[in-house]
């Protein structure tokens, strides 16, 4: 029974809230707050709700603990003390005031079992304000403000702290190659892990370029999200593009009228891997049009012969880098021509030498 003897249980409400976004809240939530005398968390001044509420007027005050009983203390017992020890003061506020609204943080996902399995002790209510279902990418946003936090110049990360852009190329170069066997070896749980590895570095850099007062993460996003609009006419304007190809064709166009390139290889950077930057080359090549029309598979003869003389030897006109050059560039315009990725199936062929010398280091072994 009530405090007032009106017969109305007491009544804990227990209002989720985000980490990633504390001021979103379901309007059901933002009622239950509102009719707060005051509302309740942990700690104010860590609940990352708290200026959001203030802003709206609204009085966030800490609830004091109750005190332990020595059911408190055992940990065989399901659920967290301190769960528990927060389930026992907001009962026995809601059996003196009839009702109290409490916001929980992101620690304090027990709470709610803990009130729910004390609640018939105290003949009392348990109502829960679920948030609503987080937009995609707040995980995101956690993972922005971690990297602010590894960057506070007071209580960061010595190494984080250290870190600039040229330093960490490095580790750009090794996380897409890891992403990129990640991909290739066709295991999520691996791709799942890279590509997080592959985020970090971008939001690492994004927080590095924030620190010097260059621009920010929301500028990266802002960047890439105003280009693929531009990009994609057919689908956010009134572009008309049925095929993949007409869609890399208008991709294109267009990508040379923003950068003002004067030719196809504009923008390509010479630093890429050999392979990958012949067949960018040559790709590029035949949608210009200046790619001439031959039988890829006698190129790559021809490269051969030209690479030897008739016993066997190089030729005496071509160093050995120009006719393994010539041969290259053969193998990679019949690549082209199969449809095959030529870096991935080199990456193909030295797995499988690999495999291969790996099982004849190891037979000894297994046969002794």
């Amino acid at each position: 029974m009530a405090p007032d003897g009106s017969g109305t249980p007491p009544t804990v409400v227990v209002v989720e809230t985000s980490d990633a976004l504390p001021g979103l809240l379901p309007f059901q939530a933002w009622d239950a707050l509102a009719t707060a005398e005051p509302v309740w968390v942990r700690n104010r001044e860590a609940h990352p709700a708290t200026p959001h509420l203030y802003f709206a007027g609204l009085d966030v005050e800490d609830l004091p603990p109750a005190a332990l009983g020595r059911e408190d203390l055992d940990l065989n017992r399901p659920g967290d003390p301190t769960d528990r020890r927060l389930a026992k003061a907001l009962l026995a506020r809601a059996v003196a005031d009839g009702r109290v609204v409490y916001l929980l943080d992101g620690e304090e996902r027990g709470l709610t079992p803990a009130l729910a399995g004390m609640a018939p002790d105290h003949d009392a209510q348990i109502e829960v304000v679920f948030l609503a279902q987080e937009p995609a990418g707040t995980g995101v946003l956690r993972l922005v403000e971690v990297m602010r936090r590894l960057r506070d110049p007071d209580t960061g990360c010595p190494w984080d702290l250290q870190q600039d852009h040229t330093s960490l190329v490095g580790y750009l170069i090794e996380e897409t190659y890891e992403l990129v066997d990640a991909i290739e070896q066709g295991e999520d749980h691996d791709l799942v892990e890279e590509l997080g590895d592959l985020l970090l570095q971008i939001v690492f850099h994004a927080r590095v370029a924030q620190d010097r007062g260059a621009f920010a993460i929301d500028d990266v996003a802002r960047g890439i999200v105003d280009k693929l609009v531009r990009r994609h006419p057919h689908v956010f304007a009134d572009g008309d593009a049925s095929t993949p190809e007409q869609v890399q064709q208008t991709w294109d166009e267009l990508k040379q009228v923003e950068k003002a390139r004067r030719g196809p290889f504009d923008g390509v950077p010479a630093a890429l891997p050999g392979l990958v930057l012949l067949e960018t080359l040559q790709r590029k090549a035949a949608r210009a049009g200046l790619a001439t029309v031959e039988d890829p598979a006698e190129q790559l003869i021809a490269a051969v012969a030209r690479s030897t003389s008739p016993s066997g030897e190089p030729d005496p006109d071509t160093t050995g880098a120009e006719a393994i050059g010539e041969v290259l560039a053969a193998t990679v315009a019949l690549a082209r021509h199969l449809e095959v990725d030529p870096d991935a199936a080199a990456r193909r062929a030295a797995q499988a030498f690999r495999a291969g010398l790996e099982d004849v280091r190891q037979a000894p072994e297994s046969s002794g």
